[in-house]
């Protein structure tokens, strides 16, 4: 099935258009995340996950008031709690989470303190659905090893391509999913900037840009994919018209895959409820941009690569597919 037949777009001659793009793009993010880090020591604001502190899940019986809960909580000496409901409006779910403690044993009583919190303050019957304690030290440790894992993954890609492809191959695609995770964290941040809650690092957020990272690849795989195969059939083309053919070529199937997978994930951030919302949110950003990194960045560093070759007086290399046996 082909949405486009025949399509001729000049992705190539639009290439200053995408690069401001994404330049305006990337630049407010970072500018962001300085500000953040600023004002509240991360680039973005922070989950339980990596900051520490501890986060209740309570159903209650009754539909909660979330500003008794909230006096409720404040009341009990609980400063700075994060409250929130969850899920469904008619299971009346509600997250409370407590900022950090430098004191790691503090750590421990703060489910105690809300439980409490809610039995002597506010009159509505509940049940406690699960909790989840991270202290100080834990959570920078996890911050690392996201980290890691995030750059670990680009690595193991790039050499994984260097070896399928070219190396060119592999760096071009490894810049486009740098550009793309640097664009989705810059979301949340500017996000978050602008008031938008609920928007914070987690575990499940890593997960999601992990996830991103693999799809940008796969994404602009199938159009160097393609690419090579052009370059076997048709070697005297000129470089950036056999690269504007190529991508025209797999536009219905970027269009269907990533339509169709972007609806999905949207639908999750409206329908999913608190808290999915950083974990689709990113998503949400990332879907879209790795679909444009794919045909904006990736390909026209191939062209830029090989006229920078040919300015010093070097044959360009890029492999073609080899022929089926």
């Amino acid at each position: 099935m082909e949405f486009f037949h025949s399509v001729s777009v000049d992705w190539l001659g639009k290439k200053w258009y995408f690069l401001a793009f994404s330049l305006i793009f990337s630049v407010s993010g970072v500018i962001s995340m300085g500000y953040q880090w600023a004002h509240i020591g991360s680039p973005i604001p922070l989950g339980v996950d990596f900051k520490g502190g501890t986060q209740v899940q309570v159903q209650f019986k009754q539909h909660p008031d979330l500003t008794r809960i909230r006096q409720a909580i404040d009341a009990a000496g609980l400063k700075n709690a994060s409250i929130s409901t969850y899920g469904n409006a008619s299971e009346n779910n509600v997250l409370i989470s407590l900022p950090e403690e430098t004191n790691e044993k503090a750590l421990d009583v703060g489910r105690a303190d809300i439980e409490n919190a809610l039995h002597a303050r506010y009159s509505g019957d509940f049940t406690e659905r699960g909790v989840q304690v991270v202290g100080p030290t834990v959570g920078h440790q996890l911050e690392k090893q996201a980290a890691l894992a995030t750059l670990w993954s680009m690595l193991g890609m790039l050499v994984y391509l260097w070896f399928r492809f070219q190396l060119i191959y592999g760096v071009a695609a490894v810049v486009a999913c740098f550009h793309d995770t640097l664009i989705t964290v810059g979301a949340f941040s500017l996000a978050s900037l602008f008031g938008f809650n609920g928007l914070e690092l987690s575990l499940t957020v890593i997960a999601a840009i992990l996830t991103l990272i693999g799809y940008s690849m796969n994404d602009t795989i199938v159009v160097f994919d393609r690419i090579r195969e052009n370059l076997r059939l048709t070697r005297r083309e000129p470089l950036p018209d056999l690269v504007n053919r190529s991508i025209n070529q797999t536009l219905s199937r970027t269009v269907l895959t990533s339509g169709l997978t972007f609806l999905t994930v949207l639908s999750l951030f409206i329908f999913g409820g608190d808290v999915l919302k950083g974990f689709s949110f990113a998503l949400v950003v990332g879907i879209l941009i790795g679909t444009y990194s794919s045909i904006a960045v990736a390909s026209p560093m191939l062209v830029a690569w090989q006229e920078w070759r040919a300015g010093k007086g070097k044959t360009a290399a890029l492999p073609a597919a080899r022929r089926a046996r």
